[in-house]
């Protein structure tokens, strides 16, 4: 199933994305957030067409980064592979949607996209084994870990450089039925492909990743965890068009535009 976030003008709401006997798209309305009641039609269907689809969610505590993930992105970095995996966070006020414009921060001269398969976690996770994992994940989605990355050079830490508002676009909703084992990663920027990667090439799987979080703290229903990138990461300008695609869950494009003065 793929759970959207959607608004006509009104408070958000969410629907089930599937078609119409005319094979419009269109979304089905679920009655609450299907992070805490079970999923359940309202009967009232919507055209995609007709809405503007939301971040699929808000973290309600956290977004938890992995960093180094790709063995060549951390060569093209000049980067060792860690032994364990490196963590970092960026706060809910990071998160955009679908369509809503990265802002370049005006602390920074040197902005890269980044693609990334997202793990939405669906319920309390705490010392998860990564036989369990399954459980607690509620699906999936694409996200772009917009990175300063002259700041994390600067800094010696992420939180700026990683942290800063809109460097976390997510979208365009979230998929529960997807096998993250080996599906491909990618970045467009004006139409150039820039990253083409699989998560089959991701140094820590999806199942070690949330084992692995959860034991360093507690996972809550809507927390969002980026499971790296793969290789290709570049620099972003005011006035580029960034396209995210990960394999069986759809598309998340979004502007770029400068801050304002």
């Amino acid at each position: 199933m793929r759970i959207a976030r959607f608004t006509t003008g009104d408070d958000p709401r969410f629907g089930a994305v599937g078609e119409d006997q005319d094979g419009q798209t269109v979304l089905a309305v679920l009655e609450g957030d299907p992070l805490y009641k079970p999923i359940q039609l309202t009967g009232e269907k919507i055209a995609l067409d007709d809405v503007r689809l939301l971040a699929p969610v808000i973290p309600r505590s956290k977004v938890v980064g992995v960093g180094r993930n790709y063995v060549e992105h951390a060569d093209e970095l000049g980067n060792e592979v860690p032994a364990e995996p490196l963590l970092f966070l960026k706060p809910n006020t990071s998160v955009i949607g679908p369509d809503d414009p990265i802002v370049l921060p005006a602390h920074s001269a040197e902005v890269h996209y980044e693609a990334e398969l997202a793990v939405v976690i669906g319920r309390i996770a705490k010392d998860v084994p990564a036989e369990r994992v399954p459980e607690v994940v509620l699906g999936y989605t694409c996200a772009n870990d917009v990175t300063a990355r002259d700041l994390q050079r600067k800094d010696h830490q992420w939180a700026r450089a990683k942290g800063f508002d809109t460097s976390c676009p997510l979208g365009p909703w979230i998929e529960t039925d997807l096998d993250p084992a080996d599906v491909a990663v990618r970045c467009q920027v004006n139409g150039e492909r820039r990253q083409d990667g699989r998560t089959s090439r991701m140094v820590f799987d999806v199942a070690a990743l949330v084992s692995y979080i959860s034991a360093a703290f507690t996972l809550l229903p809507g927390d969002v965890i980026l499971t790296g990138t793969p290789a290709g990461v570049g620099p972003i300008n005011a006035g580029d068009h960034v396209v995210v695609s990960v394999e069986g869950i759809g598309v998340l494009g979004n502007q770029v535009v400068a801050a304002a003065d």
